[in-house]
């Protein structure tokens, strides 16, 4: 998977998760809510949870 197809996967699922919330009415608690559901409820490895991550913080620069 390409770095840009990755991203917007991360991107729509943390919109998702958040009940289709805008990103602009999201912050720092809800990135924090987000990675921690993809860590303790997914399991998904460190890599992956720095994956998500990059792609949140990408869409907010």
């Amino acid at each position: 998977m390409k770095t840009e197809e990755a991203y917007i996967h991360w991107i729509k699922r943390f919109i998702l998760f958040h009940k289709k919330r805008t990103p602009k009415e999201m912050g720092e608690n809800e990135i924090n809510q987000f990675i921690t559901h993809l860590a303790v409820k997914d399991k998904v490895s460190a890599s992956t949870q720095n994956q998500a991550l990059c792609a949140i913080v990408f869409l907010y620069k």
